[in-house]
């Protein structure tokens, strides 16, 4: 109680003690009358029309937090019941321009998940990599049909598969959404060609991808055994598509990421379908053959974030997905962001899906997801500031068939400080989750725990 107590008042301090603003990135299409007098500070200029550019932007997020630990936890061997911890969610550099007429340029380096548990037992200072190296060919005039290539999040399923985490409404991401992240994939980016482009009201993309086998993503493999697992054996190749259909404006082009929330600046409403798919890149055991399966993964959602009003002072957004995901047979994969924690004494917790400790719970698996969350931006008369509020909900439901049927809730509410848009804020969250044990072959639904986090992001 007395660790509750003393998370919650530190994080209360520091909201009531914010640091300045700093300047902002936009992702709309950068042309001279529309960059503002800071942004040019970070914007080259490399044709007299300034048609053609070079930028560069940075973003950092760093963490606060209290978790209750999932039951077991032990941290350097040591049982943990609840942590306190810091650390760097995202820290990311961008570099990206309109190099020649028809030539788009993007780089991304950084790490993410940089706190005191990163890398135990090895090497800390080995965290930083390119996140995205890519070129891409205007072929019509405008953006109707860009073709590209290189390591890039670009893909198909959901607009949370690619999402630009600098403009999110939520203190993070729907990780689930980036289906395979870190398995198959360098934190959901993939070494692809693809299409991609906007005609009329319709954004599509088309991906072909190449994924890097399970063997070199740096972590323990599960041994094969009857439950699908990512295939040690064998390489085949990923097919991806997004379609969009927007009903009001269209959104920003200018690189693959899809904004989280535009802050009033945009009215968009639109609806999309995604897959994904990948044959023979499962296996499990049935008896004493080898089995091996395909993904198959399909999303229809629907996004809205729009001012309300003739004012246009108040915005609200939106989003509803569903998710259809088959890696074969009872897959099932824990995940927890940038874990507090690196062990459990727990003989009961499920075996062969992942780390079961710390902040970890069910987040991917063989079955079916609905998720949703709701935000309202308001800023209030008093303020005289570009201060602003955003107050949000979030939920993941999941029928996930290694669960024996028992649906997975992992719901979340928070708050947004917008000292200044996205390129400073603050956001605090409460977010609570589900635990389970498995004892002689039976899944059982444990105690739910919760988890508060303060995140500073930082984005010029």
């Amino acid at each position: 109680m007395r660790r509750i107590l003393l998370s919650s008042f530190i994080l209360l301090f520091v909201c009531l003690n914010p640091l300045d603003g700093f300047s902002q990135s936009s992702e709309d299409s950068l042309k001279a009358k529309k960059i503002s007098k800071e942004d040019k500070n970070l914007t080259f200029f490399i044709s007299e029309d300034k048609s053609r550019y070079f930028r560069i932007t940075f973003l950092n997020q760093v963490w606060l937090r209290y978790n209750q630990s999932n039951d077991g936890t032990t941290v350097i061997g040591k049982a943990q019941p609840e942590t306190i911890d810091i650390g760097l969610r995202r820290t990311r550099i961008q570099m990206y321009g309109q190099v020649l007429p028809r030539v788009f340029l993007y780089f991304q380096f950084g790490q993410n998940n940089f706190n005191s548990m990163f890398n135990v037992g090895g090497n800390r200072k080995n965290a930083a990599f390119f996140h995205d190296a890519l070129g891409e060919y205007r072929v019509s005039k405008k953006e109707q049909f860009v073709l590209g290539g290189g390591l890039t999040i670009t893909n198909g399923l959901s607009r949370f598969s690619q999402p630009s985490v600098g403009t999110i409404m939520t203190q993070d991401v729907p990780v689930f959404a980036q289906a395979t992240v870190d398995q198959t994939d360098e934190f959901s980016r993939k070494l692809s060609v693809y299409a991609r482009g906007q005609v009329g009201k319709l954004d599509y993309r088309l991906i072909l991808s190449d994924p890097f086998p399970i063997t070199s993503n740096g972590a323990a493999l599960p041994a094969l055994n009857e439950n699908a697992t990512f295939s040690q054996r064998g390489h085949t190749k990923q097919f991806q598509g997004l379609l969009v259909y927007n009903f009001f404006d269209a959104e920003a082009h200018t690189t693959p990421y899809m904004t989280g929330t535009y802050l009033g600046k945009k009215k968009v409403w639109n609806v999309a379908l995604g897959a994904i798919s990948q044959s023979e890149a499962m296996w499990r055991k049935q008896g004493a053959d080898t089995v091996y399966q395909n993904i198959l993964l399909w999303c229809v959602e629907s996004f809205l974030d729009m001012p309300l009003g003739a004012s246009k002072k108040n915005v609200i957004s939106a989003y509803l997905g569903y998710f259809n995901y088959d890696f074969g047979q009872n897959y099932l994969r824990y995940n927890g962001l940038m874990n507090p924690a690196n062990g459990t004494a727990n003989p009961s917790a499920l075996k062969n899906h992942g780390p079961t400790y710390g902040n970890a719970f069910p987040m991917f698996g063989t079955g079916n997801v609905i998720y949703a969350q709701l935000g309202y931006w308001f800023r209030p008369k008093q303020i005289k500031s570009a201060s602003a509020f955003m107050p949000y909900l979030t939920c993941m439901s999941a029928d996930y068939e290694r669960l024996q049927n028992q649906r997975m809730t992992v719901w979340s509410t928070g708050i947004n400080w917008l000292i200044d848009g996205h390129k400073a804020k603050l956001t605090l969250e409460y977010q609570n989750r589900p635990t389970y044990s498995e004892q002689s072959g039976t899944i059982r639904s444990d105690k739910r725990k919760n988890a508060l986090v303060l995140q500073y992001q930082i984005f010029i």
